[in-house]
């Protein structure tokens, strides 16, 4: 669930960030998580009080609090970070689309 907010959360930060630069119309489809976290490679480190695993060997994590949590925060920083770093952000974004 971690690895879905991290991307749900990459996804909806450079899809605000294009659409707010002019990158996406309103008529442009969003280009979606899958798409966008295509070859990506990240660190996350989540913690929780009471954590639910699924599968038999429990390897997968499956709070769905893990899930948002770690979607708000990306797409929170990465926002902030877009802002930030204009330039950066534009040619990030500009090969994701």
């Amino acid at each position: 669930m971690h690895v879905l907010g991290f991307r749900d959360g990459l996804a909806a930060a450079i899809t605000a960030y294009a659409r707010e630069r002019g990158l996406l119309t309103a008529a442009d489809p969003d280009p979606g998580a899958r798409r966008i976290g295509e070859g990506l490679t990240a660190v996350l480190s989540v913690k929780l009080d009471h954590p639910e695993f699924c599968g038999a060997t429990r390897g997968g994590l499956a709070n769905e609090v893990a899930h948002l949590c770690v979607a708000e925060v990306v797409r929170e920083r990465l926002g902030a970070w877009f802002g930030e770093q204009p330039e950066q952000a534009d040619a990030i974004v500009a090969r994701l689309l």
